[in-house]
């Protein structure tokens, strides 16, 4: 026994461990009980079965249990290192006392006005009844069958093992491991905790209780005298904190009081993404800052929403010698000019943080799932735990900038932690999620060693974004394989998605969900891009130059056209491989084509990509060897990033875009290509992967399969062949869905989450 035990915990846990009120600040106990790991037992005690208590555990913000209760006592057990094993022989006996469900499921099949409750338990069978009329015979049952009825709330009843109850198991579990009773505080809120209170330890009963507990203790009191029960003033785990310093446990334990409010920032609208919105180029021992060179227009949009004078804070990392250097400023502003109240709110990472965190850990563990290429995933808990620590880092940045209630917008899976330990931080804010990347389905995601932690984190936030409804469906289903869940709403997908016909295709979005951990939206937002920016730079003199500079080396020759970055999910490799077969089979367009093949280099440190970047060199080396004659050289290949002004000027000079990933959370890059197009009224044909996120928003592109060589192919000649008055259908179709869902439609779209009534 240990001797330093100054507290056993052994409480409810919905409506009394768990806050009645989602609202509800409930850091304090939870705090307190970490800090006092090694004077507190925790016990849980409760009706549900083991199955549906193991998703709170991935909770960071809950403190673990040392034993668990459940089955409303049928089910005992201990934490052995990370995992709960069975209480012996105190399980084996209850187990001896049980017949079985069949068995009394056969036995009450001619009693009316019961209904089974289908839900994980153990040595327990469950029902409603629907009046009182039904007790007395269910009664009979179960001392036929040697088996103990309970019932609770008026509308449930639970078949048990005889003499099985929380209180006679909390008390043979005490006994057992020889815990000090004298240390005991039970607490709970309904009926069926009125064994715990019975048990002679001292107890509470949280604000929120039933008024049947409350008179079943008051009516047990006036004739015996023996509870020693308190009733508490404050609800759910206030009202427990409350108790804890009523009976005086606090003396040898922390500071047990609650908590001052928290120090609430200035920012309104808190933006929490990896990057800054500036670039900071290091010029000897200090660091200087210069506009960002981003194509997409994600960063100006952003930044727009702090036009006016509104106060925000933009949370990114910034990359110095040390997490704690010397003179670093914390909080330094954007442009005092164009937005006065804005600050970029930094967390100083060295360049051993950014390099595990960023280009090690989150690409070769998540990267992988999130693409559906579980193969070649690797995963080390030591890195995870970096991964852990720098999201708290970004969480604790957040909570010091943000103002009472603000809205706070995270970007991306980098940051899969953060909205638990921003919610734990602060309670009060408004928390969404914007995921730039796919989201795989649940037999994929789950394969990650931590994906309860992740799961649980994001059904802390208020709001939970994607770029289509594939993903949001795929999320949902992520989340009902790991916590009990309930669909609250749903939309059709039709006009604006593709529904049938294509990989990414569904039919109905949900938009609301129901967890333990509260309500949340969720929905599909796929992002726009700068549509002004890029038509002034099509026609920019210097563009025109370049455009004729390509139209001419192409001397009349249909252009094709692949722009990626560096990835195997792109499919690069593929797609090579299918152009190399299409010359062999298609002699015809031999010096009728030419591939403009543009790859942008993967950000220096990424050695995952160099096996497909020494592949994709051989074949556009084999294919050129193979195909070019003296005056047509089929492939044209750049290795490098291009700036997006001569990016525009490819554009508008090709005839096809041939994008086909073999997976893409939505690929920008076929939008600028038709803004490009119908910015310069040029003709041209998109051939795009189903498996891209904008197949099923982009209607009019020609679809292919890039998993299979023969739709690659097919896609191609379609393209090539297709007649002028088809293409120029197709890209309108295509102009009007870029034009209308631009980059800033995308953010002011996503932000209407606010108007969701959510619940925390």
């Amino acid at each position: 026994m240990n001797s330093k035990i100054e507290l056993i915990l052994a409480t409810d846990l919905d409506g009394t461990f768990l806050s009645p009120d989602l609202n509800t600040i409930t850091s304090d106990l939870y705090k307190t009980i970490k800090d006092n790991r090694n004077n507190i037992i925790l016990i849980f005690v409760t009706g549900r079965g083991y199955e549906s208590i193991i998703s709170l555990l991935d909770d960071p913000s809950l403190p673990v249990p040392d034993y668990i209760i459940a089955d409303v006592g049928s089910t005992v057990l201990k934490r052995q290192g990370e995992v709960f094993i069975p209480v012996m022989p105190l399980q084996n006996e209850i187990a001896a006392k049980w017949p079985g469900r069949e068995v009394i499921l056969n036995s009450i099949t001619d009693i009316t006005g019961l209904q089974i409750q289908e839900v994980p338990q153990e040595r327990r069978c469950s029902f409603f009844y629907e009046n009182e009329t039904v007790l007395s015979e269910v009664k009979n049952i179960g001392n036929a069958l040697g088996l103990t009825i309970l019932t609770s709330a008026d509308k449930y009843l639970d078949f048990l093992p005889m003499g099985v109850s929380k209180g006679n198991s909390l008390m043979q579990l005490l006994k057992l491991e020889g815990l000090p009773e004298n240390k005991v505080l039970v607490a709970g809120d309904t009926l069926n905790d009125l064994s715990l209170m019975q048990a002679g330890y001292r107890g509470v009963v949280v604000n929120n209780g039933e008024l049947a507990l409350k008179e079943a203790i008051n009516l047990q009191n006036s004739k015996r005298k023996a509870l020693k029960i308190y009733m508490a003033q404050e609800t759910g785990p206030s009202g427990i904190l409350e108790a804890i310093n009523h009976y005086k446990f606090n003396k040898n334990l922390g500071e047990l009081e609650e908590t001052n409010e928290a120090a609430y920032g200035t920012a309104d609208l808190v933006i929490v993404y990896h990057r800054q919105p500036f670039d900071e180029v290091k010029q000897g021992k200090t660091y200087a800052r210069q506009q960002p060179k981003s194509p997409n227009g994600i960063l100006p949009t952003l930044l727009g929403f702090f036009a006016e004078g509104k106060k925000g804070a933009w949370v990114a990392w910034s990359q110095q010698d040390s997490r704690n250097p010397a003179n670093f400023e914390v909080n330094v502003a954007v442009d005092q000019k164009k937005y006065p109240n804005l600050i970029t709110s930094r967390v100083a990472l060295t360049a051993h943080d950014v390099n595990l965190f960023y280009k090690q850990f989150s690409k070769e563990s998540f990267w992988p799932i999130i693409f559906s290429f579980p193969e070649r995933a690797s995963f080390k808990e030591e890195h995870w735990l970096h991964f852990c620590e720098i999201n708290q880092l970004f969480a604790e940045r957040t909570a010091a900038v943000a103002a009472h209630g603000a809205t706070i917008w995270i970007h991306d899976y980098n940051l899969w932690m953060t909205p638990a330990y921003l919610r734990d931080l602060r309670p009060d804010l408004k928390i969404s999620f914007f995921h730039h990347t796919a989201f795989p389905c649940a037999d994929i995601f789950n394969i990650l060693p931590w994906k309860g932690q992740i799961v649980a984190s994001l059904l802390k936030c208020d709001y939970v974004g994607f770029h289509i409804p594939r993903y949001v469906e795929n999320f949902i289903d992520v989340v009902r394989s790991n916590v009990p869940t309930q669909i609250l709403e749903k939309e059709f997908c039709a006009p604006t998605y593709l529904t049938y016909g294509c990989a990414l295709g569904v039919e109905e979005m949900t938009r609301k969900i129901q967890t333990p951990y509260g309500i949340m939206g969720v929905g599909a937002h796929p992002v726009g891009i700068d549509n002004t920016r890029i038509e002034n730079i099509s026609r920019a003199p210097e563009t025109r130059t370049l455009i004729d500079t390509l139209l001419r080396e192409a001397k009349g020759r249909k252009v094709i056209l692949s722009v990626e970055r560096l990835d195997y999910v792109k499919g690069p490799i593929e797609k090579m491989l299918a152009y190399e077969e299409f010359l062999a089979q298609h002699p015809e367009w031999h010096e009728k084509v030419i591939m403009l093949n543009i790859v942008t280099p993967a950000t220096p440190g990424m050695e995952i990509y160099k096996a497909t970047r020494e592949k994709l060199d051989q074949v556009v080396g084999r294919i050129n060897g193979r195909f070019s004659h003296v005056d047509w050289t089929p492939v044209r290949y750049f290795y490098r990033a291009l700036p997006f002004e001569e990016l525009i000027a490819f554009y508008v000079a090709s005839d096809i875009a041939w994008i086909t990933p073999l997976r893409d959370g939505l690929n920008l890059v076929c939008k600028e290509y038709v803004s490009a197009k119908s910015a310069s009224k040029t003709s041209g044909v998109l051939v795009l992967s189903e498996f891209a996120g904008a197949a099923v928003e982009l209607k009019g592109a020609v679809l292919t399969n890039p998993y299979d060589e023969t739709s690659l192919i097919q896609g191609l000649v379609t393209a090539l062949t297709l007649d002028e008055q088809e293409s120029e259908f197709r890209m309108l179709a295509l102009a009007q869905r870029v034009k209308e869902y631009d980059v800033n439609a995308w953010g002011d779209d996503f932000l209407k989450f606010r108007e969701f009534e959510t619940q925390k």
